[in-house]
């Protein structure tokens, strides 16, 4: 089978990356028409290098993100469309963001994008089966439309480590990483941090994004000096990171999209054998059992966070079984192999 990945997606990106080296991975010709271009010019490099092809493959994927190319792919396309929608840009921009109102152009463009994509195309790709509900309701798309592909993690860079932590290394560390919008809820590690402060756990944070500022002005209010605050990482340069951490941390804001997904972070401790606390929402629970794969807390307490932080300190043997129960899960259900086999059967049956 031959696959014509097409769009203005970030091919490093790892919801991309994870899905184009699943496929290949699972025998499918993967080839990559994709531009990076500003303003009108992607639009023009993507018909060029898509006319070159001279419809020479089987199906197509428009890779994330790509609502804004999807008429163009059903302009220029005889074969079937498979969209990884990923997310909803409205629910991103309006409802999670706030970076406008609800009613305002905007927010009616952001919504007409979703639901001109979804119509585009002959299947639509989401993470989890809650943001599949969400599409349902809020852009009035048929169920038989949609399929459920897991985020997962690429192996070449998040796996366990060789050697343990040694013995010397006393300090208790707590990792997250991500952007710092609301939908990660990072107020509520720094809540978390502030009722640990007496104790020997230090908490690292890592990443970038619209809320940075305000985060950094919180933790010099509350004078928290376990909290380191840096810069993003290279996702090839993450993992020393990951191993050097105790627990990894999810997401836990309040936000409707905390409800919905399951962020890389999640995939990426469970690949690397990592005992890990993220929300109980919805979309947790579709493949996650609290006390078994990881801890969930309710989203938006930081003392509810605090506690299972101090627990799995105090617990070890705890913390052990259940990095290792997350990782069983993430071989079984969400490595990039099997989710790439997931989406070649899904394409294979738009082969004609």
């Amino acid at each position: 089978m031959k696959v014509c990945y097409f769009g203005i997606y970030d091919s490093n990106y790892p919801r991309n990356r994870i899905l184009i080296d699943g496929l290949r991975e699972n025998g499918a010709e993967v080839i990559e028409c994709n531009s990076r271009a500003s303003g009108l010019k992607k639009f023009f490099e993507l018909y060029k290098k898509h006319r070159a092809l001279q419809g020479n493959y089987d199906v197509m994927v428009v890779g994330y993100m790509g609502h804004l190319v999807v008429p163009l792919a059903r302009l220029i396309c005889r074969k079937r469309i498979v969209f990884d929608a990923f997310l909803s840009m409205y629910d991103s921009m309006v409802s999670d963001r706030g970076v406008c109102s609800p009613h305002s152009i905007r927010a009616r463009y952001y919504y007409f994008l979703d639901w001109l994509s979804c119509r585009l195309a002959d299947r639509v790709l989401l993470d989890t089966q809650t943001h599949i509900e969400y599409f349902i309701k809020k852009f009035n798309v048929r169920r038989e439309k949609f399929s459920r592909i897991l985020i997962g993690a690429h192996d070449a860079f998040f796996y366990p480590e060789q050697n343990k932590k040694a013995e010397h290394e006393k300090s208790f560390r707590v990792l997250w990483w991500g952007w710092m919008i609301p939908l990660h809820g990072v107020d509520y590690i720094l809540e978390a941090a502030d009722i640990l402060k007496n104790e020997e756990i230090n908490f690292i944070l890592i990443g970038r994004g619209a809320e940075r500022k305000r985060v950094e002005s919180l933790k010099n209010n509350k004078k928290l000096e376990n909290v380191t605050i840096q810069d993003n990482v290279s996702v090839n340069n993450l993992l020393p990171f990951i191993h050097r951490a105790d627990i990894c941390l999810g997401i836990f804001g309040v936000t409707n999209k905390t409800q919905m997904v399951i962020p890389n972070k999640v995939y990426e401790a469970f690949a690397a054998k990592k005992a890990l606390i993220t929300a109980d929402t919805r979309a947790s629970r579709e493949i996650l059992k609290d006390g078994v794969h990881c801890l969930l807390v309710r989203p938006g307490s930081g003392r509810e966070l605090a506690e299972k932080i101090l627990y799995l300190k105090n617990n070890p043997k705890k913390m052990e079984t259940i990095a290792e129960a997350g990782y069983n899960l993430y071989k079984e259900k969400c490595s990039q192999h099997i989710l790439g086999k997931e989406l070649f059967i899904i394409l294979e049956s738009y082969v004609t």
